[in-house]
């Protein structure tokens, strides 16, 4: 059951298009068997011998994407291929004592896995997020922000109904970003200006060489975020912004870059189980992260990239589906929904370029 703040808060900006009746039953048992499935494997593959590096597990969120919208995708086929790349789940270790000490140590993954476990079988899930909310948010560019996204895919499905597939890969998504926690210092000042026009004002590193690692390490102060009184608005407007820059920022990292909205996006769908005095902070902290991304990877000036009519939402989300590409498919939900709260033909050419940019997988 939704907290009652749930049903009230954010709900003409947050479309989640639930289910019902018989499509709710087809689609929670296809992303359960899809995160039992996935369970196996570890949050990140390859990397260096110090488990540094390597590249994040998108199998459980776009799973979640391609169930939840119903796209002409065969789970099982896209998991077999996408599974080849994986690495197995790394074994258990010593349990964690002091939860600050281990905060970012990617060491101790597997026994952050295990402590979210036992806590997400003791209370409510939305108990448990709501304590660690707080701990975790200051490092929501763990994992190049992909910490705060499995964990928003995750409160999606949960959204739908409890079961344990769904507590557990709540319990991964949160394990990861405590596990990856790099914390950033979030603006202390807002100025009186729309998103748009606030992101493009974000300083870009003079030196953009290097993997996000590095770039963080060249980070200063980050700007001002835009001012505004109504977190979840202002959080969507930013999702919004972020999507239709990509037009201009995406051919510069075309990958890094569509995270500048899937990210607030996620935030987005988990404030509405959070309270609401945690809603302000999080949308500081999402234009932080997101201010970071454009600053480490974005183009000093970007030129819009000229696109043809990109057709009807249904017919980008088919084509997302044909491509194929757990990036693409991800931000082409992010398009679609933002698409949905502000018809500009703009979004949907955005996610329309994210599919032109990004290799078809094989």
């Amino acid at each position: 059951m939704q907290p009652d703040h749930d049903r009230r808060l954010g709900h003409s900006l947050i479309v989640d298009h639930p289910a019902s009746g018989r499509d709710a039953l087809c689609m929670t048992t296809g992303i359960h068997e899809a995160y039992d499935r996935v369970h196996r494997y570890g949050p990140e593959y390859g990397g260096d011998e110090e488990g540094n590096h390597g590249m994040t597990n998108h199998a459980p969120m776009a799973a979640e994407v391609i169930v939840r919208r119903g796209l002409d995708i065969n789970i099982d086929h896209w998991l077999d291929r996408y599974e080849r790349r994986l690495d197995e789940r790394p074994p258990a270790g010593d349990p964690i004592a002091d939860w600050r000490e281990a905060l970012g140590d990617h060491r101790r993954l597997p026994a952050w896995t295990g402590l979210f476990a036992s806590e997400l079988r003791d209370r409510r899930w939305t108990d448990v997020l709501t304590q660690w909310w707080p701990r975790l948010l200051p490092g929501m560019v763990a994992g190049s922000t992909h910490g705060v996204i499995r964990v928003g895919h995750a409160v999606r499905t949960l959204r739908t109904g409890d079961s344990e597939p769904a507590l557990n890969e709540l319990a991964n998504g949160l394990a990861f970003w405590a596990a990856r926690y790099r914390p950033l210092p979030v603006s202390r000042h807002e100025v009186a200006t729309d998103p748009r026009t606030a992101l493009d004002h974000v300083p870009r590193l003079a030196d953009q060489s290097g993997l996000i690692a590095h770039r963080i390490g060249r980070l200063g102060e980050l700007p001002p975020r835009p001012a505004g009184d109504d977190p979840m608005r202002q959080l969507t407007s930013l999702v919004d912004a972020a999507t239709r820059a990509y037009l201009s920022y995406g051919p510069a990292a075309p990958v890094l870059l569509v995270h500048t909205a899937t990210a607030p996006n996620a935030v987005a769908h988990i404030l509405p189980v959070l309270p609401r005095d945690l809603w302000a902070a999080s949308y500081a902290t999402s234009w932080s992260a997101v201010a970071a991304i454009v600053a480490m990877y974005a183009p000093a000036e970007g030129v819009d990239v000229a696109g043809g009519d990109p057709g009807t939402a249904s017919a980008v989300l088919d084509r997302a589906a044909g491509h194929g590409d757990e990036h693409v498919l991800k931000f082409t939900d992010t398009a679609v929904e933002a698409y949905e709260r502000r018809p500009d033909p703009d979004l949907l050419r955005a996610a329309q370029l994210a599919g032109a940019l990004i290799s078809t997988p094989h």
